[in-house]
């Protein structure tokens, strides 16, 4: 195995992957149905977030402050 450059454009590998991933944030969102008889009885829904620590600290930007009229 060899840890020279890719020899293409197609060819990455896991760390350069990953670390593209990370850089710019992944949603992954799924879903799942337990079911008895044709009822349904547990439905699980979930939504992760994956990326760095650096790049939600730079994509994060504070909220707009609210003016209330009293």
């Amino acid at each position: 195995m060899s840890l020279s450059a890719p020899t293409s454009a197609d060819e990455l590998s896991l760390l350069e992957l990953s670390d593209r991933l990370l850089s710019r944030g992944v949603v992954l969102t799924g879903e799942a149905t337990i079911s008895v008889a044709g009822v349904d009885l547990i439905y699980l829904g979930l939504s992760v977030v994956l990326t760095a620590v650096e790049t939600l600290r730079r994509t994060r930007e504070p909220a707009p402050a609210r003016d209330h009229p009293a």
